[in-house]
């Protein structure tokens, strides 16, 4: 059982923080130290003192990673509200269903989302506060709320005297089977319900990343993760802030280009990144290096290999910024080419695995334990089986239960019941097997496998990480036609074509000759009996995992 709790943990790393700094801005090259945010929270939460806001009261937040963001999160968690982090990239209309879905009382928000959306239509919140300078931008009628927050410097001074102090950092007990957090994401198979995450969850994440030291006090960090989804919240952030790192945020996910440009300025200690990242830096920097001729043939010499390989890790170690233990992996299967190559070059890798429901770590093992091709090892205060006769060669569901799984789905007694046994063993929805020193190895989505007409299970997402290496593929899509056969959907890489200059008609060529070598190198029963080129990349969602239901009618 987790003794420790996430309230404590964060009063003490405030207090024994003090002066270091604990968040900057990117683009404003705005710092905090952790003295500063204490006062910020202080001030948050004798606001919602004088509103008479009540312990249990839903807050929602939504708009871009930063330092406000973060002192709202943290207000509110420790002053015993709910938080409701809602990815800024939803559109008006499912933010204001998110809003009123979790009975949000306020609302904080970004001045250019706020613009976007129709106070009428939340009308039961009580006040919408600006993200980017915590005015009070409307509230409900009979409401004094905006009195009250001009009156807060004022009501602030009167309340410390003397200034805010360490000493003045006392947060209130708040149990670990208290709610913390609902989590709405947007799901591969549709819109998603609310994850209902206790204390004892996030605190059980953030006590892993403390055990496992993959982050220590004044070490530097990069966010550039949703903070909103659970795997960018619970390290860049929440164990980042509980240590005493100093993170850097970028706002939003960025193209690879201004990534490494950070990289290189912050020079974090650990990276946190999903695999799109890693693959597009590979597939822009790496993979054109791999391929030229005088490459090749260096690397058919047996002696030049090693120095070589030693080479390239230095380069992928110095864009990273040069000083980071390991490049953890999460949110997706990482591309098994890609792996196998940063396997091959001794590249400080991992990749773990989680879901929003567990807030979000089931599985992980360091670069050094890490066995390639799985998602690292079952983590303590968590349990796995498979539902499988044979669950060492035999794909199953993945079931698991322990300290970090969620209470639920708020408002969603069906939906819960579909997922979550009465002994506590979660349902998660994809497919795997396990070894006999209990590592994860993911074949697929249960709700994306296939079932040939023989019989054999397909999953699509194995037959899309070969294809999307081939020649001018960005991206791909694997669906079955009416007929039952295996069509892909492609996004070509457009920026390659033009530097090649391939017209139309040749591009189709390219895409035939694609398809008959992936079907070389799959089974039979998993060749593709056509290509079909779209023009836009798929929509992704926070993990960056195509969003399949919007394409599953736009085979031909």
């Amino acid at each position: 059982m987790i003794t420790e709790n996430l309230v404590r943990l964060f009063e003490s790393s405030i207090k024994n923080n003090w002066e270091l700094p604990a968040w900057t801005d990117y683009n404003e090259q705005t710092t905090m130290t952790y003295g500063e945010v204490g006062e910020q929270v202080a001030r948050l939460h004798l606001l919602f003192d004088t509103i008479r806001l009540e312990k249990g009261a839903k807050i929602s937040l939504v708009g871009k990673n930063g330092i406000n963001w973060c002192t709202v999160y943290v207000a509110a968690v420790t002053y015993g509200a709910v938080i409701v982090p809602i990815l800024q990239d939803f559109n008006p209309n499912d933010v204001q269903h998110i809003i009123n879905h979790s009975d949000s009382q306020l609302l904080f928000v970004s001045d250019h989302l706020w613009e976007t959306l129709e106070e009428e239509k939340i009308s039961e919140v009580r006040a919408v506060f600006s993200l980017n300078d915590f005015r009070c931008l409307h509230q409900k009628d009979g409401e004094a709320i905006q009195k009250a927050n001009k009156a807060l410097p004022e009501l602030f001074a009167k309340q410390y005297p003397d200034g805010y102090l360490p000493a003045n950092v006392l947060y209130p007990t708040i149990p670990n089977t208290e709610l913390a957090c609902i989590s709405y994401t947007s799901g591969t198979t549709g819109f998603s319900k609310g994850v209902m995450i206790p204390h004892n969850a996030l605190v059980g994440n953030v006590v892993f990343g403390i055990r496992t030291k993959l982050l220590y006090k004044g070490c530097r960090m990069l966010a550039f993760l949703p903070l909103a989804h659970a795997y960018g919240c619970a390290y860049d952030f929440l164990t980042a802030f509980c240590v005493g790192s100093h993170t850097t945020f970028l706002g939003k996910m960025p193209a690879p280009k201004i990534l490494l440009k950070a990289f290189s300025e912050i020079r974090p200690a650990t990276v946190i990144s999903v695999p799109l990242i890693i693959e597009k830096i590979y597939k822009k920097q790496i993979q054109p290096m791999l391929n030229s001729r005088s490459m090749r043939w260096a690397l058919s010499l047996p002696l030049v290999e090693g120095t070589i390989y030693s080479t390239i890790r230095k380069k992928i170690n110095a864009a990273f910024g040069d000083e980071f233990s390991q490049v953890i992996i999460g949110g997706a299967a990482l591309n098994p080419e890609v792996e196998e190559f940063f396997h091959k070059i001794g590249f400080h890798y991992t990749v773990g695995y989680g879901m929003t429901e567990c807030a979000p770590i089931i599985a992980y093992a360091r670069w050094d334990e890490y066995v390639p091709f799985s998602v690292g090892q079952i983590q303590p205060g968590m349990e796995v089986k498979i539902d499988s006769d044979d669950p060492y060669k035999k794909a199953g569901e993945i079931l698991v239960r322990g300290e970090h799984v969620m209470l639920g789905y708020y408002k969603n007694e069906e939906a819960t019941a579909q997922v979550l046994s009465e002994d506590g063993w979660l349902r998660t929805g994809d497919m795997g097997t396990i070894d006999q020193d209990n590592n994860i190895f993911i074949r697929g989505r249960n709700k994306t496998m296939l079932l040939s007409g023989s019989g054999q299970n397909i999953y699509p997402e194995e037959i899309e990480a070969k294809l999307n290496n081939m020649p001018f593929v960005n991206e791909s899509l694997v669906i079955e036609n009416a007929q039952n056969k295996l069509v892909a959907l492609v996004c070509p890489d457009y920026e390659a074509i033009d530097e090649a200059k391939i017209s139309d008609d040749d591009l189709q060529i390219i895409m035939e000759s694609n398809r008959q070598n992936l079907n070389k190198i799959v089974a039979s029963y998993e060749n593709v009996i056509a290509i079909q080129l779209y023009p836009n990349e798929f929509e992704k969602t926070p993990k960056k995992s195509i969003k399949r239901y919007l394409y599953s009618n736009l085979i031909k």
